[in-house]
């Protein structure tokens, strides 16, 4: 194998000053943390040390400078910039999504009745984001009267949005501002009402749902809920058919759930069932009665009816049978049927319920290994399913399914241009002997053309938290990859609910250290099939994803040539252990409570920050954001210093602070590209090629 081309001879990496402090946990511990003062986020000094740090990487990365434009041309050209969404009709308009060539952000539009109509612009998002470096926006919601549109837009990169109204008659904005907004609303039936959440100004919690009354001042709006639990999240949302307003709130496998009439929008949420300890379930309406998904005969959910004036968990009577091999995730409701989003062996499956005599089929999807869900469409009264399927060679592909008939239409296929052909591709399901026995599910898609004789470099992904799954989806940028020669690889390890609840459970809080070691056994079960060796395989994942990047350099570093962390959650303790962060609280039935003794050890003997040793590393390339706040950027900060002080190697250590971005990074779609292709170009670079 090609040396790598970069060098870093002349040049000397940034240290910022270390200034020791003594952390002491409640259970007395002490940690010496020698770059706490990393988080003072208005210090110059700190920004000055991100922006050296960004000027180091620049001049090591300048060797393959050329290589990183022609990766971004190429993923770019693979676009069709001037790209439309299959529309769907709902209360009278067509909805669709649709870019302009050379322009980073969508446009939603609708066309009344027919799709010959004239074209009405709802929402441009190229205008909001002009003249600003960060632009999101969410939750667009049209009332029922079809005359006014509420979106939310975030220009800082925190999450932290304002919700504002539009009316669609006139195209002028209504002056209210709601600030704090997440993203969710709720129409009233009159169109006079408005509800939506807000977030805790300091820790970004979603914890109030407030009744705003159109034309007057958002500081008489009414607060309808406060979760006042700071370990749980408040959320709102709506029935398919328009008639409830529900309010959500918990964490993970505690939920309860508040409803509302929405033609009585003055009227009091009433509670279902109150939360009870390791007890979730949900709702949606369906003719007088709540459709319920609820662990309540076990942890892999199932389906309960239960009418509307005693909807007590007394009265839930089961819908279908329990099923304990099928995880039932979602469920889709329309007036004739519902789709119900199933795993069942690490697949997904999309079951249809009929209501008029209780028959239930699956649809047929027919790759080994892929990515399937329905799309939830705004009409309740269609008589078709849509569904979007794709696999890791198969492009992203959008289905109407009618039930009457068990056909599907093929609506679009979202185009690859450049000449894609999907048959010199091959997919592959296998499993990795995990070291206590349990199998862990991984999907490989690589070139035909590619030798598996161990000769073959490897893009090995992970996640693993909050029972996420990590689906096989298409990605047209990994081409690139492939057509270099690369075998891609997603390790779907425990802390996913790819093979159920009880998946996640096993890679949750005490079980923690079963995420790293799946992750740490499927690469080792790559190398032993000749599907890749170590000398060439490199490692990506971000935000718990990072975590697991920080774990697995510290366990086994000798295994990987690279590694890639993004945005990573890696100084556990010491976030977990402060409150007042955002996030924090929310998240002690994920990893922990440091106040909790055994929690604490448990955290300890794996953050990535606190068990960085004086040994050899990989090479690494750590990613952040200064806006990022769902991980900090001082966690990387502080990793990536300790790591140059206690390293022995000399290989690449490399930081890169987004200083606009946010939790996922750039905002526009061809800014995303570009931070693909620089880190498609570090592993190229590293294995010799520029």
């Amino acid at each position: 194998m090609k040396e790598p081309v970069f060098t870093s001879q002349g040049l000397t990496a940034p240290r910022p000053e270390k200034k020791p402090i003594t952390l002491t946990a409640p259970n007395g511990d002490q940690r010496l943390d020698e770059y706490y003062w990393l988080n003072e986020r208005e210090n110059p000094a700190v920004v000055a040390y991100l922006e050296a740090e960004n000027k180091y990487a620049e001049t090591i990365l300048a060797p393959v400078a050329n290589l990183r434009n022609t990766l971004f041309e190429e993923m770019r050209s693979r676009i069709k910039e001037d790209d439309n969404s299959v529309p769907y009709y709902n209360k009278g308009y067509w909805y669709y999504t649709r870019y302009e060539t050379g322009k980073e952000y969508p446009i939603f539009c609708r066309k009344k009745e027919t799709l010959e109509a004239l074209e009405i612009i709802l929402l441009d998002v190229n205008q909001l984001a002009a003249g600003k470096a960060y632009c999101s926006v969410t939750g667009l919601n049209v009332s029922p009267n079809n005359q006014l549109l509420y979106y939310a837009v975030d220009y800082t990169g925190r999450n932290l949005y304002q919700g504002r109204i539009l009316n669609l008659e006139t195209g002028a904005l209504l002056p209210e501002v709601l600030e704090s907004a997440f993203g969710a609303s709720i129409w009233s039936k009159d169109n006079q009402f408005l509800f939506y959440d807000t977030k805790d100004a300091q820790t970004l919690r979603t914890d109030k749902v407030w009744r705003h009354q159109l034309g007057t001042p958002t500081e008489k709006d009414a607060l309808v809920f406060h979760e006042t639990d700071e370990t749980t999240y408040a959320s709102l949302s709506g029935s398919k058919d328009g008639e409830y307003a529900f309010i959500n709130h918990g964490y993970t496998q505690n939920l309860e759930t508040h409803f509302l009439q929405l033609d009585q929008p003055l009227g009091s949420f009433q509670v279902i069932e109150p939360r009870q300890k390791d007890f979730f379930y949900e709702v949606e309406h369906h003719k007088g009665q709540f459709i319920v998904r609820s662990n309540l005969q076990g942890r892999n959910f199932s389906l309960f009816t239960t009418p509307v004036d005693q909807p007590g968990k007394t009265n839930w009577k089961p819908l279908l049978p329990y099923q304990a091999d099928a995880l039932v995730e979602s469920v889709d409701i329309f007036d004739a049927f519902m789709a119900i989003n199933e795993r069942r062996g690490g697949l997904q499956q999309i079951r249809v319920y009929q209501w008029a005599d209780g028959s239930t089929h699956d649809i047929d999807f027919g790759e080994p290994t892929y990515d399937a869900a329905t799309v939830q469409l705004a009409n309740y009264e269609s008589k078709e399913i849509r569904f979007v399927f794709s696999s890791l060679k198969t492009p992203v592909s959008i289905f109407d399914y009618e039930v009457a008939t068990k056909t599907k239409q093929l609506k679009k296929v979202e185009p690859v241009l450049g000449g894609y052909d999907p048959t010199l591709y091959q997919t592959a399901f296998v499993w990795a002997p995990a070291r206590d026995g349990a199998k862990v599910p991984v999907s490989l898609v690589y070139k035909k053309t590619t030798a598996l004789d161990g000769t073959a470099p490897c893009y090995q992904i992970g996640y693993g938290a909050y029972g996420v799954s990590y689906d096989p989806g298409f990605n047209k940028s990994l081409i690139s990859l492939l057509d270099r020669g690369f075998v891609c690889a997603i390790a779907h390890i425990r802390g996913g609910m790819e093979l159920g609840y009880e998946w996640y459970e096993q890679g949750k809080m005490g079980n923690k250290m079963n995420s790293f070691y799946d992750f740490i056994d499927c690469s080792e079960a790559l190398i032993q099939q000749k599907y890749t060796a170590a000398d060439r395989l490199f490692a990506q994942g971000g935000s718990a994803g990072g975590l697991l990047m920080g774990a697995v350099a510290n366990l086994r570093p000798d295994l990987y040539k690279g590694i890639i962390s993004s945005v990573p959650f890696v100084d556990v303790l010491t976030t977990m252990s402060d409150p007042s962060i955002p996030l924090t609280t929310g998240e002690y039935t994920e990893w922990g409570n440091p106040n909790n003794p055994e929690e604490y050890a448990y955290m300890k003997q794996y953050s990535p920050y606190d068990n960085i040793k004086a040994q050899a590393y990989p090479h690494l390339l750590v990613k952040t954001s200064f806006s990022d706040s769902q991980v900090q950027y001082f966690e990387p900060a502080k990793w990536v210093a300790r790591l140059r002080d206690l390293k022995t190697d000399d290989h690449l250590l490399l930081f890169i602070t987004n200083m606009t971005g946010s939790h996922g990074g750039a905002s526009g779609r061809f800014e995303r590209l570009k931070e693909r292709a620089l880190e498609y170009s570090w592993m190229l670079g590293l294995l010799g090629q520029n």
